[in-house]
């Protein structure tokens, strides 16, 4: 979680993770603007550089050379970034409507969403074929594909439908790429047949004759099939249908052509042109609304079209990030002037390219290596991220965002010192309506809860049930507040479930920092949004709390749980019997990866699969285990696995044997630890060593540091009767707990002081 001295007096939010806001990202973490909160909201973790696709579908790249890292970019730029789908806009009310979870107020707005293949207006080529945007599921299907290729026994027809740039690279990439592994497996690459359809009379209309010729002579000396005139109308399982009545026969379609903006955007209001795009005036602005700003493929350049090239998207970057700082300080923009005349370098498939630019056009494999050359240039400004010193409290300068004489009056509140006490407490106009709108689940032994303004909740405990209590509270580790409301309500009832108890009630307890009214109220509705729909989706209500201010976001649960007066199927650390085998639900690594994140050291995709871990309920896990005669279990949290193993081993009067390779592992986690990033609770629980008896023979492993890894809301470590083990492991594998293992077996106490024992 970024920590500002200053308070957060605007929000400007940055829709689409395109190659205009990934340069504003950057200029944004060079020179940060004081009282800015900067959010990111993206579908996607790894956003692709066009420049760049077609090398790495040819083989010449890995993943990670094309594609830009937006979650550790963000983190750089002390930026919220929320992994969302958005659904529209309520320009009334300056908020962006996002899937599934709460909207996100906006003083100021920017897309550069790109553009999409609109294959919705053909019959069947959403069904049946794969557009190459959004990139990110083009790429699962290129995989799958390649992996088809891979086992191929008979003739297989690839056709790609547009005749632009874009479509022709694809083809030339494809057909190299899955050529080659044909070739070194050793069967013959003539078992593949490409097709390119494009509905103009050439292509490449865009660029001069000699382009065009020279790509024409390709396409036909590797035999690619091409067909002009070809206006796709209509494509069924297995066929391509034409305007002028040809059928082409196909086993994989890629959608390259008639591009369009995003489905929300007619909903807006704002002004699109005949394709879906936003028009757009010389300053990026939207014609319709100047809080709004567009750039990149998914903008309409009033003045004159552009074509959707990478090259406009980038070089659109720099004046958007001014004009974007000169809006919100209630300043003049600058205005974006288009090239006339722009380079493009077109690959071939192989090492080679073609340069065209108006009338003029080159090729060679030098021109490949100029043109690995820019790219790698380019993206080295987004995967080397200089070290930034942090701020020095006290340190920032006054912000010259434009503010109204009521804000500016909050703002000096909220940056002179605050007071302690009750005085510290969260106004009471603020919490009413951050937390107006929240439902907690129903219960009939809630008497009264939340929304009463009685001093304190009334529950009843059901006849021949007890009560089990615990609490949990730790300060944001990330910068979206509805994802850490989720990830801090599901560690807090981590503890009702690992005892095997029903959860019903809880309170929370918050700290927001200080700041104006409107951001203070949507922190709140966003973390306690998040909090509550984890709390009623275990059947917990929240029947109150106590929010206050201080320097950073914290959130945490005091939890009331249910279970049955005689005890019976409760879950303590103590069962443990020798002849058991030990499980755990969830991977490791949560620890050193939040502390990798921190550092910018962490790959966004890698955090992104650790919070998926994080907001998984434990409650199915529990149930799984209670009926598969769990003896003993514990969720894993601060002491790491091997601490919460030796709490359960002591009171059993048992040992264990713990198998490190079997351990399940977050992505990234050896990584982080290899590169020695640890969480700073890591040495106190490496104190915790003096309990493995063979520790010396392990410490080179790899996954050995992950034994004193804290963990934030993480799975369940449980003991079970060996002939229900492998039962066990298929029931919580089919709950939702892919990466359940069994990770050791319980043993008879030995005369030893140290009661594990590491395995390989």
């Amino acid at each position: 979680m970024q920590v500002s001295e200053q308070p957060v007096l605007r929000d400007l939010v940055l829709v689409g993770g395109g190659h205009s806001h990934v340069v504003v990202l950057r200029m944004l973490a060079m020179q940060p603007e004081p009282g800015l909160r900067t959010t990111l909201i993206c579908t996607d973790v790894d956003t692709p550089y066009s420049g760049m696709l077609p090398g790495y579908i040819s083989g010449h790249y890995s993943f990670d050379d094309v594609h830009i890292d937006l979650g550790r970019l963000a983190a750089f730029a002390k930026a919220r970034f929320i992994r969302a789908e958005v659904t529209g806009l309520d320009r009334a009310n300056q908020r962006v409507m996002l899937r599934g979870r709460p909207s996100v107020p906006y003083d100021l707005l920017s897309i550069n969403t790109g553009s999409t293949p609109n294959v919705r207006q053909v019959e069947g080529a959403q069904a049946h074929s794969v557009p190459v945007k959004p990139i990110a599921q083009f790429n699962q299907r290129w995989l799958n594909l390649l992996a088809r290729v891979r086992e191929l026994q008979t003739p297989l027809t690839v056709a790609v439908v547009g005749g632009g740039a874009g479509g022709v690279e694809l083809v030339l990439s494809m057909q190299y790429r899955l050529r080659h592994e044909l070739q070194a497996l050793g069967r013959s690459p003539d078992l593949l047949r490409f097709v390119l359809l494009t509905a103009g009379d050439t292509i490449l209309p865009t660029h001069n004759p000699g382009v065009r010729a020279r790509f024409a002579r390709v396409l036909h000396d590797r035999g690619v099939a091409v067909h002009t005139h070809a206006e796709v109308t209509k494509v069924t399982p297995g066929c391509l249908h034409t305007q002028d009545g040809r059928r082409f026969d196909t086993d994989e379609t890629l959608w390259v052509t008639q591009a369009g903006g995003p489905a929300w955007l007619p909903s807006t209001g704002l002004a699109l042109d005949a394709h879906g795009f936003i028009h757009i005036n010389e300053h990026l602005q939207t014609l319709t609304d100047p809080n709004i700003f567009a750039a990149g493929d998914v903008a309409s350049f009033t003045a004159r079209p552009l074509e959707k090239a990478g090259v406009f998207a980038v070089r659109m970057g720099p004046p958007l990030a001014r004009n974007l700082r000169q809006a919100l300080r209630g300043q003049p923009l600058v205005a974006y002037t288009p090239q006339r005349r722009w380079l493009a370098l077109i690959s071939t498939g192989d090492r080679f390219a073609v340069a065209s630019r108006g009338r003029l056009g080159f090729a060679g494999a030098w021109v490949w290596r100029w043109k690995d050359r820019i790219d790698r240039r380019f993206m080295r400004q987004f995967t080397e991220l200089p070290a930034m010193a942090p701020a020095r409290p006290g340190a920032a300068p006054p912000s010259r965002l434009a503010l109204s004489a009521d804000e500016s009056r909050q703002a000096i509140s909220a940056i002179a010192m605050r007071c302690g006490g009750c005085g510290a407490k969260v106004g009471a106009s603020i919490l009413t309506r951050a937390l107006g709108s929240l439902q907690p689940v129903q219960r009939d032994d809630v008497l009264i809860g939340l929304h009463a303004p009685d001093d304190a909740a009334v529950v009843r405990v059901p006849p021949g049930q007890a009560m089990v209590h615990t609490v949990d509270f730790f300060r944001s580790f990330i910068d979206d507040p509805y994802l850490f409301g989720q990830v801090a309500a599901n560690h807090a009832l981590g503890d009702i479930f690992a005892m095997g108890a029903q959860a019903q009630s809880a309170t929370a307890i918050a700290t927001v920092p200080p700041g104006l009214e409107a951001q203070v109220e949507d922190l709140l509705l966003q973390m306690m949004t998040g909090a509550v729909e984890v709390l009623n989706a275990a059947g917990c209500a929240l029947v109150g709390g106590h929010t206050g201010e201080g320097r950073e976001l914290a959130l945490g649960f005091a939890v009331n749980g249910l279970i049955d007066e005689d005890m019976h199927g409760v879950m303590r650390k103590g069962g443990m019997r020798p002849g058991d085998v030990l499980l755990l639900t969830k991977p490791i690594g949560t620890g050193t990866l939040f502390a990798a994140h921190a550092q910018h050291a962490a790959k966004g995709r890698w955090i992104d699969a650790a919070l998926r871990s994080m907001v998984l309920s434990n409650q199915a896990g529990a149930r799984v285990l209670r009926e598969h005669g769990a003896t003993a279990c514990t969720d894993l949290t601060g002491f790491g696995l091997l601490g919460h193993l030796v709490e359960m081993t002591r009171p059993s009067g048992v040992d264990a044997v713990l198998h490190l390779s079997a351990l399940p592992v977050l992505d990234g986690a050896v990584e982080c630890v290899q590169a020695g990033i640890v969480s700073s609770l890591q040495p106190a629980n490496v104190r915790l060593r003096r309990a493995l008896r063979n520790a010396e023979a392990f410490v080179q492993d790899p996954r050995y540091p992950l034994l004193f890894d804290p963990q934030t809301a993480g799975g369940l470590l449980a003991s079970v009767p060996a002939d229900q083990a492998n039962a066990c492991v298929q029931a919580l594998h089919a709950a939702g707990y892919p990466h359940t293992a069994i990770i050791g077996r319980i043993s008879g106490a030995t005369d030893a002081l140290e009661p594990v024992v590491l395995s390989g």
